[in-house]
């Protein structure tokens, strides 16, 4: 059997188990912090109109959890465990069990995460000691509760991203007519003229120009190190404006995790915004990254596009 609900699905795996799944608008390492620190989970674990009044989380393996929830009626429902596996930020195993239940009832639930396109799929699987126990959760209201508490989860995520992603803007003019400048951003040979900051060579560039075709940029350190991005081409405007995604890639143009580049956290996949304006013969280019991270990342980047776009300016003279 299979339920949904907006984007959180409940499938009976087995007489013994069930599994749990749902989509997160936010990177895997932010999920397992919101999900494993005490000032986080008191924000979204439970029902919207019950109050958690404690919340305790020895995060280690051995180390005990447990939550307090306040209903409405005044009544105090508790919820406890042990952890067994901790990977952060992709695995934790913990028992779990409602207090007010004769002992031996508990379960065990293994939550994993996975990260693409800077999107997260969590996965619990929940493994109970008969189907007693399975049937009796599943009536007891868990389904409706799980879905509301997930859309919590989802809510202080969003929040979250919000608070912690940047923007910048750029503009510049060059002594440049607006075809050259619109070729040194559409065309290979032009971008691996200009692609990377100061001290970067770019050895290859492919480019798709349409909506829904893809880019994959290489900027090579000055050590000799590859850095690939890659992206989706979301508006085209002929000389007037160029909309994309940003994303860290493989030589394949496979997204990958930043942690991958060293770049742990950066939020992605970002957009970049290209705004041309023909000022008759010369051009003015307003370039807008959203996104990005705050703090050292975030400016960075921005370092690093006005490098970047320094080279621009003297790859068009």
């Amino acid at each position: 059997m299979i339920a949904k609900s907006h984007d959180t699905t409940l499938t009976i795996v087995s007489d013994r188990e069930i599994e749990i799944t749902r989509t997160f608008d936010a990177p895997r390492h932010l999920v397992f912090e919101v999900l494993t620190q005490p000032e986080h989970v008191r924000q979204w674990w439970g029902l919207r109109d019950h109050e958690m009044i404690v919340c305790e989380i020895d995060l280690r393996v051995g180390g005990k959890w447990r939550y307090v929830l306040r209903a409405p009626d005044g009544s105090e429902h508790g919820f406890s465990g042990e952890y067994r596996e901790i990977v952060p930020p992709e695995r934790l195993v913990a028992t779990e069990g409602y207090e007010a239940l004769p002992p031996g009832h508990d379960y065990l639930a293994t939550l994993t995460l996975t990260e693409q396109d800077g999107r997260t799929l969590l996965v619990n699987r929940i493994t109970y000691r008969s189907v007693e126990d399975r049937d009796g959760h599943l009536n007891s209201g868990m389904e409706a509760g799980m879905r509301e508490t997930y859309d919590r989860l989802a809510e202080l995520l969003a929040s979250k991203q919000a608070d912690s992603r940047a923007e910048i803007t750029l503009v510049r003019e060059f002594d440049a007519p607006v075809e050259a400048v619109w070729r040194a951003w559409t065309e290979p040979e032009q971008v691996m003229r200009w692609w990377g900051p100061v001290g970067f060579t770019s050895p290859t560039a492919e480019i798709d120009l349409r909506v829904g075709g893809k880019y994959l940029f290489c900027m090579r350190s000055p050590e000799g190190q590859d850095f690939y991005s890659t992206g989706t081409f979301l508006k085209i405007e002929p000389l007037k404006e160029l909309v994309y995604t940003d994303s860290f890639a493989d030589a394949e143009g496979n997204v990958v995790d930043p942690a991958v580049y060293d770049m742990e956290g950066f939020p992605q996949p970002s957009q970049v915004t290209v705004r041309l304006e023909d000022l008759g013969g010369r051009t003015r280019m307003t370039l807008t990254h959203s996104g990005l991270p705050a703090g050292e990342h975030g400016e960075m980047t921005a370092a690093g596009w006005q490098t970047s776009l320094d080279k621009m300016a003297a790859s068009l003279r």
